[in-house]
């Protein structure tokens, strides 16, 4: 292999699973960038004092920046680096280092501008999630699918993840989320730039770690951020850099459909204050252009699933 990975893991209460976590990592990564997201349980120092591994290199924020802001560092300092191939691992013991060179194969085999990792691919690992964890999985990823325009994908949450040096550049780092919605805003960052992305099926590993994430506190935040993404994502694709007959259908779609809809409701809730049936025409003035609405926005997503990338974007980028 004559690209050079890197490696970034950003660390923020990870003292107990990163130096595993690091000992594991073969010899195909060339560079191993560990940020320090100022940690209160000291990992950067941790590392630095335990850690003989010669391509370590340890990274430290002096504010917490979350681990969109950790993976964006430890993504500059592979740029710098002169990296080709820059893996994202959690620092928990979640993910196994092991599975390093199947996440890069794809972008390596120039298949793939970025790999995600899916724990969702196995029926058997299915059948012993909880059964809230696979619903909450299952209605993430359908945002997803909206907001990023990858209906291929699933398991949008996973952060095991590997990304070709450069399509990284191309990213607004300034701009992508901070927080936990920093993978799914990666999706929807790479939508815009039609990178190719695909699922890289594996195990998911749970042991003592414990997750920062509360799912009741960022449901509305993801939502709104979803629903900003889309329709972003929607006016960059359809009407900034490219037209197509899509580009009509969707808004004809939905102006048939609700002033149908609008047209429909008032004269059924008008005849049934006054006691009078709606004449059969009135009738079809509403249904008609809710049918035709209806058929229009399933055919402008017909084209938006059929349009997902697949000409890996790092062959036409010069470093």
């Amino acid at each position: 292999m004559n690209q050079k990975i890197a490696v970034v893991i950003p660390c923020y209460r990870v003292t107990g699973h990163v130096l595993e976590v690091i000992a594991n990592i073969g010899m195909e990564v060339s560079a191993i960038f560990a940020v320090d997201d100022c940690c209160p349980d000291g990992s950067g120092d941790l590392i630095a004092k335990n850690c003989t591994d010669a391509r370590v290199v340890v990274l430290r924020h002096p504010q917490n920046q979350g681990v969109g802001g950790a993976v964006m560092t430890g993504y500059r300092a592979a740029i710098e680096a002169g990296a080709d191939v820059i893996v994202k691992v959690d620092g928990d013991g979640q993910m196994d280092p092991g599975l390093i060179p199947v996440f890069i194969a794809p972008i390596v085999a120039g298949e793939a501008d970025y790999t995600k990792g899916n724990r969702f691919f196995d029926l058997e690992e299915i059948r012993a999630m909880p059964k809230a964890r696979i619903f909450g999985n299952a209605v993430l990823s359908f945002m997803t699918k909206l907001s990023s325009g990858y209906w291929h994908l699933f398991d949008p949450t996973n952060g095991y993840t590997a990304i070709h040096a450069n399509v990284a550049r191309h990213l607004p780092f300034e701009k992508i989320s901070r927080g936990y919605f920093f993978e799914t805003d990666m999706l929807f960052r790479l939508g815009t730039l039609r990178a190719v992305v695909v699922d890289v099926p594996m195990d998911a590993r749970y042991g003592d770690e414990v997750s920062n994430l509360n799912i009741a506190k960022v449901a509305g935040v993801f939502f709104f951020k979803h629903v900003r993404n889309f329709f972003k994502r929607i006016f960059y694709n359809y009407y900034l850099r490219d037209m197509s007959l899509a580009s009509i259908e969707l808004p004809m779609g939905v102006l048939l459909f609700v002033s149908g809809g609008i047209f429909g409701l008032y004269h059924w809730t008008n005849s049934i204050r006054e006691g009078i049936t709606t004449p059969a025409g009135t009738v079809m003035l509403a249904a008609l252009p809710v049918l035709l609405g209806t058929q229009m926005i399933l055919a402008f997503l017909g084209y938006d699933i059929a349009n997902v990338p697949s000409r890996p974007l790092h062959k036409m980028l010069r470093t």
